[in-house]
């Protein structure tokens, strides 16, 4: 029986959860996520942890965050004036806002606060700092 290894694109159904048991995301009645092992497309835990499977096998794997989204950062936390944010963007907390950095790449931030004056984004990306359980099968090997 064939194991996923570097290079090969494989098909993964998984279930997401925290550590509260909480799911975060999931393929079920879905499709299955497609990557290539090795292309860093993925955080390295989850790639890690399909590495080594066989066709059809599942597990449960936990990653910490240094092998997800990386640790939590407060400096990544900032207030900033709420005419920096375009009028028509009725603020909601927990919205994702969307902007591009000084050197033109896609960037995201959260917002966790607001009122008529300042505006707080968090720059992290909302998993960051968590540890993240994967139930994982392996459904296809190419």
């Amino acid at each position: 029986m064939s194991e996923a290894k570097l290079g090969d694109t494989v098909k993964i159904h998984y279930t997401g959860t925290l550590e509260d048991g909480s799911v975060f995301d999931s393929t079920k009645g879905g499709e299955p996520i497609e990557f290539t092992i090795g292309d860093g497309g993925i955080i390295p835990g989850f790639e890690g942890a399909v590495k080594g499977m066989a066709l059809g096998e599942t597990k449960t794997v936990t990653i910490a965050p240094d092998q997800a989204y990386g640790a939590y950062n407060e400096e990544m936390t900032q207030q900033v004036p709420r005419s920096a944010i375009p009028g028509d963007i009725e603020l909601r907390e927990g919205m994702i806002l969307s902007a591009e950095s000084p050197d033109g790449l896609p960037i995201s931030f959260t917002v966790k606060a607001f009122d008529a004056e300042q505006v707080t984004i968090d720059g992290n990306h909302p998993l960051a700092g968590r540890s993240l359980t994967f139930a994982l099968e392996l459904v296809d090997i190419r």
